[in-house]
């Protein structure tokens, strides 16, 4: 669920995936969904291709994987952080509070500053030069000090997605942005999968957050030269283009999202993400591994990037076996399909967070202040862990998010994503991931708190969805007159 770009390193969400009836091109991050709106009748005849291009795709993607990257170093080096400076999980719901926070408040500045500045000019700056604050996390005396630096960095870090999708608006055709969007989300995994396990090298050094703050701010500025060198931003920027930025990073006008709020599927999704709790999961997933289940920072590391990969080839298979449901049994299978995702998710949250002795007797939780390792996680933890994965992204690939796109009139699709992931889902998280932390501190126990708090949430969302039965069906026949009392300005 989103929520890219929850999360651990390198978007463990890189896919994308074609909404079914549409040129539309959405991506799951545990930051939020990501949207380019596609249109079949734009006319590209005035279209002109930028110069290099695919050098700068690859640079975006690059820029991306490395502030998922940065965004994910507490959640992995969080053990060490807590044994420095004597903390507790109440302080890791805190970061994790703050990340989503900073998406809601500064995506859409960023997408104006943007728009005035230029989009590779304050790309390069927030991207790239604002890596120097990742740096300086790294020299942070005290959890005071790191909170500010820290909180400073993130104000940079959730910039790079709305305004990379922004651009990729401008790079290519409408024709071609699937595409587009699919080379930036390649690189992107690609370079996660490879970035998180080496920086994980540095779970065996008690000191080893400092170094990964150091190393990934780093390559930040490293990115950020990259950008400047082979990202070649077309002048003219079309305002349907620009419309695609605003939407991207959360923006909207209320008085379009008072109508969403008209067509009951709508309605009835915005209650249902009190019940998507994967994003307060990723944020403590890490701490589990490392600390509850004794595997340490670098195993944790390995096991995100398992997850990482069973997550990738979810968000293809989702929508594929969607689809398959919808011909056996028309819109009402996608309802189906979900419900059944509801419980085998929570299930496999419980069987890897709770459960863990099932499949790894060994384990041993950390002493208070340890901080290395006391156990290596066995085959059947990670083939599990990598299920895990696997089932995750498939209720928002092929089911929700064609659901949205299936009943909200064409001009109300990005703000539908805007205002229920970014907007709802992101106030949500912030709430949750504070209260994950000061309840299990309050309880003693983390796992615990996840199994009631994040699991069985699940199970009641596999109960709720029965609501959909009945409107979604009329949504979906009803699409096509909304789209056209829009036009008319009666909706």
């Amino acid at each position: 669920m989103p929520d890219t770009n929850y999360r651990p390193e390198g978007d463990p969400l890189a896919g994308s995936t074609q909404v079914p009836g549409t040129d539309d091109i959405a991506a799951l991050t545990p930051a939020g969904v990501s949207v380019l709106d596609g249109d079949e009748f734009d006319d590209e005849r005035d279209f002109v291709q930028p110069r290099g291009r695919l050098g700068g795709t690859v640079a975006l993607g690059t820029a991306q994987a490395i502030d998922g990257s940065e965004s994910g170093i507490t959640r992995t080096f969080f053990p060490q952080i807590m044994a420095a400076f004597g903390l507790g999980n109440t302080e890791l719901g805190l970061l994790n509070a703050m990340g989503n926070a900073a998406r809601m408040l500064f995506g859409p500045i960023w997408a104006m500053v943007a728009d005035r500045f230029g989009r590779k000019a304050v790309l390069f700056v927030v991207t790239g030069l604002w890596g120097v604050w990742t740096i300086a996390a790294g020299f942070a005396p005290n959890w005071n000090m790191l909170l500010l630096i820290y909180g400073v960095s993130l104000i940079g870090t959730v910039a790079s997605e709305p305004i990379i999708n922004g651009l990729l608006g401008s790079l290519y055709r409408r024709s071609e942005r699937g595409k587009a969007f699919g080379t930036v989300r390649s690189v992107a995994g690609g370079l996660g999968f490879v970035i998180t396990p080496l920086l994980g090298q540095f779970g065996q050094n008690p000191e080893g957050w400092r170094w990964a703050f150091m190393t990934m701010g780093g390559l930040s500025v490293v990115s950020g030269v990259l950008i400047l060198l082979f990202l070649h931003e077309p002048q003219r920027v079309s305002a349907a283009d620009q419309s695609e930025l605003k939407s991207d990073a959360g923006m909207f006008k209320l008085s379009d999202a008072a109508k969403l709020f008209k067509i009951p599927t709508v309605a009835l999704i915005a209650p249902m993400l009190l019940l998507v709790t994967s994003l307060v999961l990723f944020g403590f997933m890490g701490q589990v591994w490392a600390r509850d289940l004794g595997y340490g920072v670098t195993n944790g590391a390995y096991l995100q990037t398992v997850f990482a990969v069973g997550s990738m080839i979810s968000a293809f298979v989702g929508g594929m076996l969607a689809d398959r449901f919808v011909r056996w049994f028309g819109h009402k299978g996608r309802i189906m399909l979900f419900q059944i995702y509801c419980v085998a998710f929570g299930t496999i949250i419980a069987l890897t967070m709770y459960f863990a002795t099932w499949w790894d007797p060994d384990v041993t939780p950390l002493p208070s202040k340890d901080v290395l390792k006391t156990n290596d996680p066995s085959i059947a933890y990670f083939a599990m862990v990598f299920l895990m994965g696997l089932i995750f992204s498939i209720g928002f690939s092929g089911c929700v998010l064609p659901m949205i796109s299936s009943v909200c009139p064409k001009q109300l699709s990005a703000t539908s994503f805007a205002v229920l992931f970014s907007f709802i889902q992101g106030g949500i998280n912030v709430v949750y991931s504070l209260a994950v932390g000061i309840v299990a501190d309050a309880i003693g126990s983390l796992q615990l708190t996840i199994l009631i708090g994040v699991c069985i949430p699940y199970f009641l969302n596999a109960i709720y969805w029965f609501v959909f039965y009945k409107v979604y069906p009329r949504d979906v026949a009803l699409q096509a007159e909304r789209t056209r009392l829009i036009e008319q300005g009666r909706f």
